[in-house]
């Protein structure tokens, strides 16, 4: 995305290391300042910082503007707290080619350090979307044509067999540890359940994720 770098701290070996990149952002008018490693340290929280450090400026877009552009596929995080995960969710519905992700509820926030390394740079290619209220973005997408899917392992669709993948479906996904609130999974119009064929009691959010989200790339793109 043109525009986003503002300004990049880099020590003298970055910059020697990253001459193309330095020329790059310096062409796109970012401005290129040297730092010593002790003053770099200090701006990131990283244990071994790579040498650079780089301002953008917010990606902030709303769900509106999202729907928009007739999504076929979207991810919701609901209430999903590890910045980790989060981060990992953007990385897949990227990789996936999703339309966008929405952080709903009282997730973690999209620019949290943590949050930006997990989505290695997924970020800046896709739509991510802060919703306060989950129930009014699960409404919303609804009203614009998608079936809201509900990943629970207690769901009565089976992701490999009776989920209605072919058409628009935004998928929710609930926190880290326990799951979707009743209330909100209520509003889906589906709650689907990856099956598990081994003795595991569960799968992680991440995983789970990647899994609904490519199959529904994968069906979308074969209907």
């Amino acid at each position: 995305m043109p525009g986003l770098l503002v300004e990049v701290f880099a020590t003298p070996a970055a910059t020697e290391r990253y001459a193309e990149l330095a020329r790059a952002a310096q062409e796109s008018g970012a401005a290129w300042t040297p730092v010593e490693e002790r003053a770099l340290a200090s701006l990131s929280d990283a244990v071994s910082p790579a040498g650079l450090v780089g301002v953008c400026r917010f990606l902030d877009t709303d769900l509106a503007s999202v729907l928009a552009t007739g999504p076929r596929l979207v991810a919701v995080c609901a209430d999903v707290r590890d910045p980790g995960n989060a981060g990992t969710v953007i990385r897949c519905a990227d990789a996936a080619g999703a339309d966008a992700v929405v952080l709903a509820g009282s997730s973690v926030d999209a620019y949290n350090p943590k949050t930006v390394r997990a989505s290695v740079g997924s970020l800046f290619h896709l739509p991510v979307v802060v919703a306060p209220d989950a129930a009014a973005a699960v409404r919303e997408l609804q009203g614009a044509g998608l079936a809201v899917l509900a990943a629970d392992g207690a769901g009565e669709r089976d992701l490999y067999g009776t989920a209605p993948l072919e058409g628009p479906v935004a998928w929710l996904f609930g926190n880290e540890a326990w799951g979707l609130p009743d209330e909100l999974a209520a509003l889906a119009d589906h709650r689907v359940s990856i099956p598990i064929h081994g003795r595991a009691e569960s799968l992680n959010l991440s995983t789970a994720a990647a899994l609904c989200l490519y199959e529904t790339a994968r069906t979308q793109r074969r209907t």
